[in-house]
């Protein structure tokens, strides 16, 4: 059984940072392609960040040099490092993984970004 579980939201002022953990459990995690997606009220669900099961990394254009996607094997966890953050990061933010045809996904933890 698949389980993503997300843990580091908060709220956080304007420029500050934040690091969100995905601990994944029942696959074989260093096989597969790990994303980060986030979704804030009233808006699509969109991806954020990708990391390949070789660590190749790819980012939304809005996120890019601010936010770092990691991963590490060892501990089946995908890291995603937010740094200089904006009100415009208030999202709640999803770990996902795709196994064949099926999305994966975690339950979701906030971010807000407020003074």
């Amino acid at each position: 059984q698949v389980q993503l579980v997300e843990s580091g939201g908060g709220l956080v002022q304007p420029g500050g940072s934040l690091r969100l953990s995905c601990a994944a459990s029942g696959i074989f995690f260093r096989i597969y392609t790990m994303n980060w997606y986030r979704q804030a009220p009233g808006k699509q669900r969109e991806l954020v960040a990708t990391i390949s099961s070789l660590g190749g990394t790819n980012y939304v254009d809005s996120v890019r040099g601010r936010f770092t996607i990691s991963r590490d094997n060892a501990q089946n966890t995908v890291y995603l490092q937010m740094n200089s953050l904006k009100p415009e990061d208030t999202a709640v933010y999803y770990c996902n993984v795709r196994i064949g045809p099926s999305d994966r996904w975690g339950q979701g933890t906030q971010v807000t970004v407020s003074s």
